[in-house]
């Protein structure tokens, strides 16, 4: 399989790479070229399974997307885990999102999403920073805890896979793009970037995203 090395993340006016990955939700591949002349895309990067933040964004996109195809823009998700694990999960937590697999996280490099060192510092503060990403709990708790809690809550019994995934990934960072037809990228969130470690788990709401994509369409 290709390497692809690191880069800084990509921005507004770049041309957003291509890539081919196996599909989860039907048989045979998905890639960027099957957009490209069609529609706009919002292109979402997430971690594993293992990362309960994801599993939630994931779940909630059903609704932004079609909010986003009343605008004329596709919704596509990909999940760093191999194809057979994220078919499992979502064989039994069906998603109206289209996703793609990516094991090996070739789109998070090519498209610059970081992965920080893992620091002493950044240890500490995954136990003291505080945070409800996902407005599920009843209040903020450390980070870590946090994810802990709300894989107890959604019932996530992580498979050996998932293990693997959190031992090779951590502490990988996730990302939006917007895509035009033409497979320009027009808008872009990368996770932490603007909250710093507060922001970890977050995902744009529907009206920010409904905004960008109106701005791209408009």
């Amino acid at each position: 399989m290709a390497t692809i090395a690191s880069r800084s993340p990509l921005q507004p006016g770049e041309p957003a790479p291509d890539f081919t990955l196996p599909a989860v939700d039907r048989d045979g591949t998905v890639s960027l070229a099957d957009y490209r002349g069609r529609s706009p895309l919002l292109l979402a990067v997430f971690r594993g399974l293992w990362c309960a933040y994801c599993r939630r964004a994931i779940a909630q996109m059903g609704v932004t997307r079609q909010k986003l195809q009343a605008l004329g823009v596709e919704t596509l998700g990909i999940v760093a885990t191999k194809p057979e694990n994220a078919r499992l999960y979502f064989r039994f937590r069906p998603t109206r999102v289209p996703l793609a697999a990516d094991p090996e996280l070739i789109t998070h490099r090519a498209y610059g999403i970081p992965k920080p060192p893992v620091t002493p510092e950044l240890m500490q503060a995954l136990q003291s920073v505080r945070g409800n990403p996902t407005g599920e709990l009843p209040e903020p708790l450390p980070l870590v805890e946090a994810s802990k809690t709300l894989d107890r809550l959604h019932g996530f019994e992580p498979s050996e896979t998932d293990r693997n995934d959190l031992q090779r990934q951590f502490p990988q960072l996730i990302g939006q793009f917007l895509i035009d037809r033409n497979g320009v990228v027009r808008w872009v969130n990368i996770e932490c970037a603007k909250e710093g470690l507060p922001g970890l788990g977050k995902f744009p709401i529907d009206e920010e995203l409904v905004a960008a994509a109106r701005a791209l369409t408009g």
